[in-house]
């Protein structure tokens, strides 16, 4: 297995030197491709510095840089880590043995919050691993891993604002077993500590719900405005309320929800 990591970027200056950290001390990467989106506090001038990672410059928007990314890559397996997570410690290991069956076309992993989270942070976790195993599905911030074979026969990521995820992991689960690795990926707690745990719980619902229904993941992006103090809230465009290609498969399978990223 030659795992190429890719990790899209925006102003991420303060977090990403130890997710960098984290990669090379479990030496699970064949190649850490840094994709930036247009970084302004620093992110960009401190990757010049270092060659821990292959930098890529795209388009800003996460989508628009995984594919931007996975078109350098060389691995035969593509996993993509946020700028704030790290892997856990096994990771190598846990991929090798999943992709051990040809009848896997790639997973994720579990999540736990970094840090020493409170209870109900906890909680918000283990809600979303237990829905992850039962439904195999998972969202960006649960290390989303692929065969390279089977990101190229999908087309890569929709280059939306948001739900990219979630479309990409529905397309690929078409093309064979899409299996969810106990193991825990530490994310960061920001958002939810920034808006409100329970507010943010119910946004994230609300979206989902939205998001199958049809309605654009443009609109959907400017009821959800970036938390992080370091990013600004850039107008989005809008194609209107209603995709003309709204998901394909929310007339069979509604119930099918994931979590934002």
């Amino acid at each position: 297995m030659k795992l190429s990591v890719i990790i899209p970027v925006l102003n991420e200056r303060t977090t990403l030197p130890d997710t960098l950290t984290h990669l090379e001390s479990n030496r699970v990467a064949h190649e850490i491709i840094v994709v930036d989106g247009g970084s302004d506090d620093g992110t960009r001038e401190w990757l010049a510095t270092q060659s821990r990672a292959r930098v890529v410059h795209s388009a800003r928007g996460r989508g628009a840089q995984l594919n931007a990314g996975a078109r350098q890559a060389s691995g035969d397996t593509l996993l993509f880590l946020h700028g704030d997570c790290t892997l856990p410690h096994d990771a190598a290991a846990r991929l090798k043995a999943a992709l051990s069956s040809p009848a896997v076309v790639g997973g994720a992993f579990h999540v736990r919050f970094a840090g020493n989270s409170s209870l109900t942070l906890r909680a918000v976790a283990a809600g979303i691993n237990v829905r992850s195993s039962l439904r195999r599905s998972a969202t960006g911030d649960q290390a989303i891993f692929v065969r390279r074979s089977i990101y190229d026969a999908v087309g890569g990521f929709a280059e939306w604002p948001l739900f990219e995820d979630v479309d990409f992991v529905t397309r690929i689960k078409r093309l064979g077993r899409f299996v969810v690795i106990p193991s825990q990926v530490p994310i960061s707690p920001r958002r939810y500590l920034n808006r409100g745990i329970w507010s943010t719980v119910v946004l994230i619902h609300a979206l989902r719900a939205a998001y199958w229904a049809g309605v654009s993941p443009f609109v959907l992006a400017s009821w959800f405005t970036d938390v992080r103090p370091h990013i600004s809230g850039a107008p989005r465009p809008s194609p209107g309320w209603f995709d003309t290609n709204p998901p394909s498969s929310i007339a069979s399978d509604f119930r099918v929800m994931s979590r934002i990223p």
